[in-house]
């Protein structure tokens, strides 16, 4: 469904990310999961001409609002960025499937990078009010890219960050404080989303240790609804190999199931 919602706040929260939050005008949006997306008009003007997919930072029911947090990179980004309170936004979704719970899950295990957190956090937030405990591991380039550390610790997650800059955030380090808590913590789920190298290793980790684990895609797309065929990914099922379509059958999928090249 597509919507004009009322923009409450687009704030810069460091040097390459916003965070913006808006008010839909009505409750038929609802009930939107953690890790579904919305594909976002950027501007008024006819360029860019294709909207942009944002996953789900925080989702607020109550209060009919949605927050994304997103980074500034190209022109449709850069457009949104400059979008102002007050002004109308012309957004579509909720699109794509989100998260699942596995039945009995008690400690899970999340770990990001970049402005995957964002997609992450939608799914810790609703892990609070289920009682699981959720642990976080959340890499970026440098401590300035750093997100939603105040937020995680108000939802309970136990977070680590690392960085690219002091060395802490290399595959190794990951792997060594990952397998530390899926023993100590006894993890039971991973969900991972931004990077393609940790998402791999998650996927090791996972099926080495017998785990549910699910992955969100990021990918850039056209008609974010299954049309175009812009943003195939392929998935492995019943010994094939087969394409799939990120915004339609995702972006959430069993880890154990994605190719990566």
């Amino acid at each position: 469904m597509a919507v004009k919602a009322e923009i409450i706040f687009n704030k810069q929260v460091s040097k390459r990310y916003f965070h913006l939050k808006v008010k839909v005008p009505n409750q038929q949006l609802f009930p939107v999961q953690a890790g579904q997306f919305f594909h976002i008009k950027c501007c008024e003007g006819p360029k860019p001409l294709l909207r942009r997919p944002l996953s789900i930072f925080r989702i607020n029911e109550a209060e009919s609002t949605l927050e994304f947090l997103y980074l500034v990179k190209g022109v449709g980004t850069k457009a949104l960025a400059e979008r102002k309170s007050e002004e109308t936004l012309d957004i579509l979704g909720p699109l794509g499937k989100g998260f699942s719970i596995a039945e009995g899950s008690e400690n899970i295990l999340i770990v990001a990078r970049g402005v995957g957190i964002a997609t992450l956090s939608a799914l810790a937030f609703k892990l609070k009010s289920k009682n699981i405990s959720c642990f976080a591991i959340v890499s970026a380039r440098t401590k300035e890219d750093y997100l939603v550390e105040a937020e995680l610790k108000a939802a309970g997650v136990e977070a680590v960050f690392v960085n690219d800059e002091a060395g802490t955030s290399d595959p190794s380090c990951v792997k060594l404080l990952a397998e530390t808590w899926i023993s100590e913590k006894k993890i039971d789920s991973i969900y991972t989303c931004g990077s393609r190298r940790l998402s791999k290793l998650m996927k090791e980790l996972a099926y080495e240790h017998r785990l549910f684990a699910e992955i969100a895609l990021e990918e850039n797309m056209g008609c974010g609804i299954g049309s175009c065929y812009g943003c195939v990914c392929q998935i492995e099922e019943e010994e094939r190999i087969r394409p799939v379509r990120i915004c339609m059958e995702g972006p959430v999928f069993p880890l154990e199931k994605v190719v990566f090249a």
